[in-house]
């Protein structure tokens, strides 16, 4: 009879391996996320002191209004350009995600098949039924699965070119709107 623990113990290290690798990537980008609110903060509290240094130097309602649409315009290009960041970090973050997750799955589906067929070669006499049933039901799980993984891509991407295309009609009306103003 077939022994696979070695191939069991040889899984498992790559599981961890992978766990540590995500861990990582994990902290990489919760680092990336607060710098871009650590810097999303200090350019909003220099915004807000710029805007009452600007407003007590007013000195007429005119001014008043001109300010006030200027700094409108320079919070809502703001506001996009944070939103533009995260969702690329986002994005980023995702795409790292997937590579080591597509990874895992490659080498879990070559290290089980690699056991099966070890399996079937060792298998007694008289048990090819459920060997080819094995076989069968692996097969049929590793398909059904990568045609859920390539459904998913096609979801990603098309929220993704969503996405995108939302921010860049936001980009032209708010164009439209300073021109406007």
């Amino acid at each position: 009879m077939y022994n696979a623990t070695e191939q069991f113990a040889e899984l498992n290290k790559v599981n961890v391996a992978n766990a540590t690798r995500l861990a990582a990537m994990s902290i990489e980008n919760a680092e990336k996320l607060f710098k871009l609110n650590l810097n999303a903060t200090k350019a909003a509290f220099a915004q807000g002191v710029e805007g009452a240094q600007a407003a007590a130097a007013v000195k007429d309602v005119q001014e008043l209004f001109a300010l006030r649409a200027k700094f409108a315009e320079t919070g809502v290009q703001t506001a996009m350009s944070y939103s533009r960041t995260l969702y690329d970090l986002a994005s980023e973050a995702q795409a790292g995600y997937s590579s080591i997750a597509e990874e895992a799955w490659a080498n879990y589906t070559k290290g089980v098949a690699t056991i099966v067929d070890k399996a079937t070669k060792s298998a007694p006499a008289g048990s090819d039924v459920a060997v080819n049933a094995l076989k069968s039901t692996f097969a049929a799980s590793t398909a059904a699965f990568d045609q859920f993984q390539k459904a998913t891509k096609q979801v990603v991407n098309l929220a993704d070119a969503s996405v995108r295309a939302a921010a860049a009609n936001a980009t032209k009306v708010a164009g439209k709107g300073r021109k406007a103003a």
